[in-house]
């Protein structure tokens, strides 16, 4: 029996890990699913601008305030939550953050004048704080090495959230008007039930890597592993944390010209109906989807930088042709657009987290709040110069912030190395 019990234990390893690696994987897609539900749920608030702009009778001015108040409050918040995490980990945070988003939701379903609308967005956008720093740690936890695909998983579940809310706006929220975004309460509902899971399962993960660093084989290993820093100068650090915002401002501000106003420069532009423009902005989204996935696949096979420098600088051409289109490769050129410019945030979030080692919600939360308040002030912004100017005047000036993206050149080429 010894002699045949033997080449049973390598079989019995490989099945445990293939059980932790489908356990993990399960994580990863339920993550993924939350942030769909959660960014699904938070791209009604664009979807609803040509309704709150006629019912209250706002400006492009007002309609930018409404995405600063929404963004803002995440970007804020994001990497101070970020911070907080990194020294005491909330396994069971991700549910209350996406509570926040449920109130604002009702909020934003009942308000009857501007400051309510302001103060539900802004709790929408406090859920987001609070759910994405937490959620990007748990995704790297159950990544197995595979960082960047991780988050692109975990990124795209948000992706094809943000494409969905317009499309379920055109055939659901215009329709029946603002009311009709209580139904999506139910979303918030599912995903707290979700997150409540996954935090189960983190926290049972922290308990057993603290249990197997008590052990001295392991104290042994770590103190003769020493500790994991970056070996960057600290000015290098500083610097290329500088320029993967520039990345961030040049993409996001840009981004937010679509985003936030792609279905009013159709509109004034071409004459076509609320519908049909929503259909073009999820197209749009969809292209986000699509290049989410691409970025992070490429960048775990060929590196971050390559996929830095194709998705900032190669979006150029195109955004620069994009004012100067007819209706049909306005369309066209928005989603090429968009595959292109999205393969780098994946990039730039795993590029950032090597070069900072073991502050994984300070990086998430600063990048991702980065994110969404550069958006933020960006569609603030662009309203502003819309309302002075027009729409198609700004489609033709926001491209050049794309040139930003020629500082990639002074990023490190290994982030946690000195060449």
């Amino acid at each position: 029996m010894a002699a045949g019990a033997a080449p049973a234990a390598p079989a019995v390893a490989a099945a445990a890990s293939a059980s932790a690696n489908n356990t993990t994987f399960a994580v990863i897609l339920s993550l993924s699913f939350c942030h769909l539900l959660n960014d699904m749920m938070q791209s009604l608030v664009p979807a609803l601008y040509p309704i709150l702009k006629d019912s209250y009778e706002l400006s492009f001015g007002q309609i930018g305030l409404i995405t600063l108040a929404f963004q803002c409050t995440a970007s804020m918040l994001q990497p101070v939550v970020g911070m907080y995490t990194d020294k005491r980990p909330q396994p069971y945070s991700l549910m209350v953050g996406m509570g926040f988003t449920l109130v604002g939701l009702l909020l934003m379903s009942q308000a009857n004048t501007y400051p309510l609308i302001l103060l539900a967005a802004a709790l929408i956008g406090m859920g987001s704080s609070v759910f994405h720093p937490e959620a990007s740690r748990v995704a790297r936890m159950a990544a197995g090495g595979r960082y960047g695909l991780a988050q692109s998983l975990f990124q795209v579940g948000g992706n094809m959230g943000s494409a969905a809310g317009p499309l379920l706006a055109a055939f659901i929220v215009v329709p029946h008007g603002q009311h009709s975004i209580v139904w999506f309460s139910a979303a918030a509902l599912v995903a707290m039930a979700v997150l409540f899971q996954v935090g189960g399962w983190y926290s049972r993960r922290r308990a057993e890597s603290k249990r197997a660093a008590s052990k001295p084989a392991a104290r042994a290993k770590s103190a003769a592993a020493g500790p994991t820093i970056s070996t960057l100068s600290r000015g290098r650090v500083i610097g290329a944390v500088l320029v993967l915002v520039a990345l961030l401002f040049s993409k996001n501000v840009y981004s937010a010209s679509l985003g936030s106003y792609f279905t009013f420069y159709l509109i004034e532009k071409f004459g076509v109906e609320v519908q049909t423009a929503q259909l073009y902005l999820f197209a749009f989204l969809v292209g986000i989807v699509m290049g989410t996935i691409a970025g992070g696949v490429v960048g775990d096979k060929v590196g971050r930088i390559p996929v830095m420098w194709f998705s900032i600088v190669g979006a150029l051409p195109f955004a620069l042709m994009l004012p100067y289109a007819n209706l049909f490769w306005t369309g066209v050129l928005a989603v090429a657009v968009a595959m292109i410019m999205a393969s780098a945030f994946s990039a730039i979030l795993v590029y950032a987290q090597e070069l900072l080692p073991g502050r994984v919600g300070l990086v998430a939360g600063m990048f991702f709040g980065f994110s969404f308040g550069l958006g933020g002030l960006g569609a603030a912004a662009l309203g502003q110069l819309a309302d002075l100017t027009s729409i198609d005047t700004v489609y033709k000036l926001t491209p050049f912030l794309l040139l930003l993206g020629l500082l990639t050149a002074f990023l490190p080429r290994h982030p946690g190395r000195p060449a």
